[in-house]
């Protein structure tokens, strides 16, 4: 691995991000109702800003309405693979696994190691990550790479309950 440029910009974190999506309230409700998203604002009736619970962004996604008939590009296509969220508990983990297969949107869960992932898609298959990070000092040999192994969420939860590692990775 190799450290950061002297001359790349310093970014911090990422702040939001923004989606293309067919019809705009379906995917309000969709980002609202699995995630518990507010929306804060609409621009012309095309676009939705969303703030996440808790966060200090003005806002953590947009959604760009495109059209009903937008085509999707195939899979494999360059762009984004998919966005990432982190919830705080294992047990945030578990609560999520059971919110998105009760709305048909939880495709598949893994084991990384150092991080926990369930994995869904949107209405308009924008695919997402939820995932929950280990507490650092037991990444252990995940510290310097990567598994993808199935995930058995309840021995996770027996093991992880009541730990939150929300603060792992933070700036501040």
């Amino acid at each position: 691995m190799t450290g950061p440029s002297a001359s790349a910009v310093p970014v911090a974190r990422l702040n939001h991000a923004v989606l293309y999506v067919r019809e705009l309230d379906r995917s309000v409700d969709f980002y609202r109702r699995a995630f518990g998203f507010t929306e804060i604002a609409r621009e012309r009736g095309m676009m939705a800003f969303m703030r996440a619970r808790g966060s200090s962004n003005h806002h953590d996604l947009g959604l760009l309405a495109v059209g009903a008939d937008a085509p999707r590009p195939p899979r494999g296509s360059t762009g984004l693979y998919h966005l990432a969220w982190q919830v705080p508990t294992i047990d945030d983990l578990a609560a999520a696994a059971r919110i998105l297969s009760g709305m048909g949107a939880l495709g598949g869960a893994s084991d990384h190691g150092a991080t926990k992932s369930l994995y869904g898609a949107d209405p308009d298959g924008n695919e997402f990550e939820i995932m929950w990070m280990v507490p650092q000092d037991q990444w252990g040999e995940y510290e310097s790479r990567g598994i993808i192994a199935p995930l058995d969420l309840d021995a996770e939860v027996e093991r992880w309950t009541g730990i939150d590692t929300s603060a792992v990775g933070s700036a501040g």
